[in-house]
């Protein structure tokens, strides 16, 4: 198993460039089977998750090809299969986007429930409320759903999300572009990522409206076409590195970001005394002053403050002075990272949907394992910051997400090493 060795690194310094996003080009990947030409895909990240999409794509009968690197070619030469394969659907949560596709490609859609991290329910059920509000039937088994359009084939609706789940809003899009009619999904996540979609659809064809609202409008359209696409610059990713320039109290220059994407995480860190400037190269992120003080958060669907930089956020929080409050309101199990980091010697108390965090810990390395994707990130920046050697084992839930991670951390000074143990 391969492991990661991090080592207090001093301030970090230098210029990073942020890769595409995984939470964007899985999504655009499934849309790629709704068209008959060949989609391309431009900016898509190195990242294991990635090859798992495309392994399912290729499963259900796609042809997907690497033209360069960071460039796929998808395309559907024959007849696509229904059926999505379990031992690939069950190692990623975004597998299940493809029903979206497949329901409106073929008529019909069978896939077994998804995997991924292990940070909360994360329910499909709004997924198939949005599948049965277009006509489909929906058939459940002990561990898969299939999903079939009546005759006439899906017909459009009105739905209302009860949550605005990205995914349950991404699925009902790519099944709704081929739809008779019109659909009005009300209550529709507005990340970027959802727009980032509709931007691509459209390109094929479609006639998507209002995305990155909370009410979006597809007019269904009968064919769709080819269309190339470059995926958006990954906001969790950038607001990683901002943090480990942060921690570390260093200067970063960030190529590569939407600053619009990731407001909310600039907002916090000014308030922390960060110094967060946006310029034509890039945005800077310096730390070097001498205190930095402490401030709550509390994570919201998008525009608020994102679940997935909670666990990093909280990795910088317990460096700096004063007692900070994170309140989780999206998934119920993202407190995992809690005890590694205390085990680093962090002062962090878990309350329901609270964590207290006390401030100015002397960090110190520890084993300790990436409970999670961003979990795993969190333990890697207390590591840049902790005395002695950090051990971090169980580094696959990092690597799902970020592309060339330990690179990126040596180009700008950090003291990290992959080992295979």
């Amino acid at each position: 198993m391969a492991k990661l060795l991090v080592q207090k690194s001093g301030p970090l310094n230098g210029i990073v460039d942020i890769s595409g996003a995984k939470n964007a080009v899985l999504p655009l990947m499934a849309a790629a089977l709704l068209p008959e030409e060949t989609c391309t895909i431009d900016d898509v990240p190195a990242l294991q998750d990635v090859r798992v999409m495309e392994d399912i794509l290729t499963s259900l009968g796609a042809k997907v090809e690497q033209k360069e690197p960071h460039v796929l070619e998808i395309s559907v030469p024959g007849e696509l299969a229904n059926v999505a394969d379990y031992e690939l659907v069950k190692r990623m949560r975004a597998s299940f986007l493809v029903m979206g596709p497949l329901l409106a490609r073929t008529g019909s859609a069978k896939v077994h429930m998804p995997g991924g991290c292990t940070i909360g329910a994360r329910p499909i059920d709004l997924h198939l409320k949005g599948f049965r509000a277009l006509g489909a039937e929906i058939i459940m088994r002990d561990y898969s759903v299939e999903a079939r359009a009546p005759r006439g084939g899906l017909v459009g609706a009105s739905v209302y999300l009860d949550f605005p789940s990205v995914g349950a809003t991404e699925n009902i899009m790519m099944a709704a572009v081929l739809a008779s009619g019109t659909t009005t999904i009300e209550n529709a996540a507005e990340e970027p990522e959802i727009v980032d979609l509709a931007n691509f659809l459209n390109k094929m064809g479609a006639r998507v409206k209002g995305a990155g609202t909370d009410t979006v409008k597809i007019e269904g359209v009968r064919h769709l076409h080819g269309a190339y696409h470059t995926v958006i610059p990954d906001r969790i990713e950038t607001g990683t590195f901002m943090l480990a320039a942060a921690i570390t109290r260093g200067e970063v220059l960030i190529r590569n970001v939407v600053p619009d994407h990731i407001k909310p995480i600039s907002a916090k860190l000014r308030e922390c005394g960060v110094i967060v400037e946006v310029a034509d190269e890039g945005m800077y992120v310096v730390a070097d002053r001498k205190e930095l003080t402490a401030t709550d958060i509390k994570t919201l669907p998008y525009p608020g403050f994102p679940t997935d930089i909670q666990s990093p956020f909280m990795a910088f929080l317990a460096t700096v002075k004063g007692p900070s409050t994170v309140i989780e309101t999206v998934f119920e199990n993202r407190f995992m990272h809690v005890a590694e980091l205390n085990r680093m010697g962090a002062d962090i108390k878990v309350s329901g949907d609270r964590a207290l965090v006390k401030g100015g810990a002397r960090l110190e390395g520890a084993q300790v394992i990436a409970t999670d994707l961003r979990g795993g990130a969190a333990v890697v920046l207390a590591g840049l910051a902790a005395e002695g050697t950090t051990e971090v084992s169980e580094i696959y839930h990092i690597e799902r997400g970020y592309e060339n991670f330990v690179e990126k951390f040596r180009g700008l000074g950090a003291n990290i090493l992959r080992i295979n143990d």
